[in-house]
């Protein structure tokens, strides 16, 4: 390996890491420009070279190292709670940002058999269509991570990212990356036809930000349902309540009605969110051991949505299901969904009869490894006020076009325990995935985070209210809207049909050099 080479992968690796604050909560989606740019010029330099399919790898490698450490270092903070995992807090920070950045290596070695100089514009074409491709499997395989797709570096760009609503955050991610490499054509070749191209691509983002406006502006959006309150609230219940044996839950479930004030609501349909996890003891058999601090406190009209423990007894064996409750005033479970996503060593212990025998246990119950929830719906239904509510926990919220099949549901609600990741980037990013999702589903978005960000999001991905990492304290609405997307409708089929359009447009552009 040559000394050129070796500064190149220091060159790239830099160009990855500068690449990472696109993404919120900095948002300088202008950065990926000029690093894509280069990624690709880098590219198309090995061709010239003729240098080897290792070397092609190692470039897209290094360039998805620096990317990924760089933005997911939080998750190692994490593991500074239970010193049983502290040892794995240098593997977090290394290996698991050298794992993903696999799929940005093996991107930049099939692209490597495509590139030609001489047909530049097919070979961005193919290069975004590739990373696109392998980044939707990033999101699917061993259960799937796609965390920092680089499209949620316009997160801020409220018209621009409208979009979502017909092609969805994989789609998206497929015109972000050719996007951002286009300028690459003007570095290469500044010929008649690749001006042209330029300047096609010009036009459609000018369309895309028209589209933008008009749809946050013109386009309609139904009201229904105005006579229920939603209020969701914002705490900061310490960690420490996972590694105590002295928990004060009657404490926490008094803040939360404070913070609540359920007697402004007397006499109204209100549903109240309370966040992911914050009782680590109670559990939905014994919740009604609170009775009496619900029924004095809330009205029939009143019901409570919380992240509670679900233990179920099968065939001799405890199973314990990370699960929202919806539970009224006198303490009664209405309705509950089980966790399907669990996190790895979080929520589960992978291999847990060969780890347990080392001292590792899951990191959010002492008690054993969740079980994953079966049923796929997610709908919880409050017949009583006739609301239907699509329930994520957690990091669910992140996997674009699998929330639900169903389009039967009033609005979607996000609970979660933020704290894990202190305070860092990571509650912004996870928050982040939230608006996205709403603009996807076309539908209102409830948030609400122990140690995070919880927020209002209306289905255009405007934030009607927010309560800040920083902050403590209840925000509610009574407008709950929807209206139609194409997303909502076909899901990632819509991503799969671009895919289509794009080789489509390869093979027409194959023909017209060839005429």
């Amino acid at each position: 390996m040559t000394k050129s080479e070796k500064l190149n992968f220091l060159i790239l690796f830099l160009l990855g890491g500068v690449s990472s604050f696109s993404l919120p909560p900095y948002n300088f989606f202008f950065i990926n420009f000029i690093s894509f740019t280069f990624l690709f010029l880098f590219l198309v330099e090995a061709k010239n070279s003729n240098k080897s399919k290792s070397i092609f790898f190692l470039y897209g490698w290094f360039f998805g190292f620096g990317y990924f450490i760089c933005s997911l270092y939080w998750i190692s903070i994490s593991l500074t709670f239970d010193n049983n995992f502290k040892f794995l807090i240098p593997i977090s920070i290394i290996c698991i940002p050298a794992f993903i950045s696999i799929f940005f290596g093996i991107t930049t070695l099939i692209t490597k058999f495509f590139l030609s100089q001489k047909k530049i514009i097919s070979s961005v074409l193919i290069f975004s269509l590739v990373l696109s491709i392998i980044e939707y499997i990033r999101g699917i395989v061993l259960s799937g991570f796609p965390w920092n797709l680089i499209a949620y570096s316009f997160y801020d760009q409220t018209e621009f990212i409208q979009i979502n609503s017909l092609v969805g955050i994989y789609g998206f991610n497929l015109l972000c990356i050719t996007l951002f490499t286009i300028p690459a054509i003007w570095f290469i070749k500044k010929s008649k036809k690749n001006i042209y191209c330029i300047f096609i691509i010009g036009i459609l983002v000018i369309s895309n930000l028209i589209y933008g406006y008009v749809s946050l502006n013109y386009l309609r959006i139904k009201s229904d349902k105005n006579n229920i309150n939603i209020v969701t609230i914002s705490t900061k219940v310490s960690l420490e309540r996972f590694y105590s044996s002295n928990v004060d839950e009657y404490s926490i479930i008094q803040n939360l009605v404070n913070l609540s004030d359920p007697k402004r609501y007397f006499g109204k349909k209100t549903i109240f969110i309370w966040p992911e996890g914050v009782l680590p003891s109670t559990n939905m058999n014994n919740i009604n051991s609170y009775k009496e601090i619900f029924s004095k406190n809330f009205d029939k009209d009143h019901f409570i949505l919380l992240g509670l423990n679900r233990k179920v007894n099968l065939n001799g064996k405890t199973e314990y299901f990370n699960s929202i409750a919806v539970i009224d005033n006198q303490s009664n479970v209405i309705d509950y969904y089980d966790k399907r996503k669990l996190v790895p060593f979080g929520e589960f212990l992978p291999l847990e009869n060969v780890m347990s025998l080392i001292g590792l246990k899951s990191l959010t119950n002492n008690y054993q490894s969740y079980t994953k929830g079966k049923d796929k719906k997610a709908i919880l239904n409050i017949e009583d006020i006739n609301l239907k509510l699509l329930a994520t926990i957690c990091y669910e919220i992140i996997y674009a076009g699998t929330l639900n099949n169903n389009l039967d549901y009033d609005l979607i609600i996000n609970i979660s325990e933020d704290g894990w990741f202190g305070n860092s980037i990571g509650p912004y990013q996870h928050y982040a995935h939230s608006r996205f999702r709403s603009i996807e589903q076309g539908k209102t978005l409830i948030r609400s985070a122990n140690n995070g960000i919880s927020a209002i999001i209306n289905p255009s991905g405007k934030i009607k209210s927010l309560i800040d990492l920083d902050e403590i304290g209840s925000i509610y609405t009574n407008k709950i809207k929807h209206k139609f997307t194409l997303f909502s409708k076909f899901g990632n089929k819509i991503y799969y049909g671009l895919i289509f359009i794009y080789i489509f447009i390869l093979f027409s552009i194959r023909r017209l050099d060839h005429e």
